[in-house]
């Protein structure tokens, strides 16, 4: 038989009660525990529920690689700048396949420009419509103190690109300016074409005070500027000498129309209607203004091609009421015994002076002839 448990079981004598000691040194110190750790107590229960909740997501693990910044890291739009590049390559590629980069472009101006060019070989010794020749700037024979500050030597027409248009323009443009230069080589930028501007047939002969006109071509096949000139005004003259100003320009009309007179002005009324001989000494003038093509030779400009000299239209006269050698020019031709020259190339026949009279002629005796 099981024992009983008696209902209200007394603790043993001695013993103090569970809740009499114990729970009044903590009534005590609930306060200032309280007051110590409020701020610690919210944050708690603020962070407890986000642990929890961070607790339930699967973690994701990073790997060693992407840890930490490394220059194999892409950042920014690399993928846009990658097709960038590769359509910028294929744009390159492109180009210079056809031959529309820069560099090309002004590589072939100026091979055109300086592009070997032949000069007409006149069989009579005349100058014609549709030869292509070099108008050349004699020398007037004088030392550098005598011709101080111009410049000595032969100077040669020759088109005048600005260093705009050389690195811009991929052939001619008008307006273009004309300057004179030292080079004797015919070349595309310094030979010119005579033009009929009245009706004249190619191959006649050009006569003295007959119009014609000048065109350049610079080396192109496609392309013609005409030489012209028209009174200075305060927008238009020349930059150096303020003098009538030359240019080409790539419409024909009257201020491209030039005629050529005999050097002599008191044989010029006589020479009138007579053709033009080729390589010898003229006068060229504008027929609107009446002022004669010249070369100053004191006034530098300066080119891609270096130094050369202003052109302009101004009549020089001297105290006889002649021309000065400045307006001097000569329609130069090629060489019927060296296609690669010039007729200026050719040596002088006479290179060692006038031989005298005794020269050409034996001396004479008076033989007796026997009978």
């Amino acid at each position: 038989m099981a024992a009983e448990v008696p209902p209200n079981p007394q603790p043993p004598s001695g013993a103090r009660p569970a809740g009499a000691g114990g729970a009044r040194p903590l009534r005590l110190l609930a306060p200032l525990i309280g007051g110590l750790c409020r701020g610690s107590v919210q944050w708690l229960a603020r962070a407890v529920p986000m642990a929890t909740v961070n607790s339930e997501r699967p973690r994701r693990r990073v790997p060693p690689a992407m840890a930490a910044y490394s220059p194999g890291v892409l950042v920014g739009n690399w993928s846009e700048d990658a097709a960038l590049a590769e359509e910028l390559l294929e744009d390159f590629r492109r180009k210079r396949e056809a031959g529309e980069l820069f560099t090309q472009r002004c590589q072939k101006l100026q091979d055109n420009l300086l592009k070997k060019v032949k000069l007409s070989l006149p069989k009579d010794g005349f100058v014609h419509f549709g030869d292509t020749v070099m108008l050349l700037s004699p020398d007037n024979n004088k030392s550098w103190m005598e011709n101080y500050p111009g410049v000595c030597g032969k100077l040669v027409l020759a088109v005048n690109l600005d260093e705009v248009a050389m690195f811009t323009a991929e052939s001619l443009r008008a307006p273009c300016g004309v300057s004179a230069v030292k080079s004797m080589d015919p070349v595309g930028r310094n030979t010119f074409c005579i033009l009929s501007v009245d009706g004249g047939a190619v191959g006649e002969p050009i006569r003295f005070g007959q119009k014609f006109g000048l065109g350049a071509t610079g080396g192109f096949s496609d392309q013609t500027l005409y030489l012209a000139s028209d009174h200075k005004s305060f927008l238009r003259f020349a930059k150096k000498s303020y003098l009538q100003q030359v240019f080409l320009t790539d419409e024909l009309s009257y201020l491209t129309r030039w005629h050529a007179a005999f050097l002599d002005p008191q044989l010029r009324l006589e020479y009138e209607g007579f053709p033009v001989p080729a390589n010898s000494n003229i006068i060229i003038t504008h027929c609107h203004t009446n002022q004669s093509l010249a070369v100053p030779r004191n006034f530098c400009i300066r080119s891609y091609f270096g130094m050369e000299y202003e052109v302009v239209c101004h009549t020089y006269l001297n105290s006889h009421k002649a021309e000065e050698d400045k307006n001097y020019w000569v329609i130069v031709t090629g060489n019927p015994s060296d296609e690669e020259s010039t007729m200026i190339d050719r040596p002088d026949p006479h290179s060692e002076g006038i031989r005298k009279k005794s020269d050409f002629h034996e001396k004479t005796q008076n033989i007796k002839i026997p009978d």
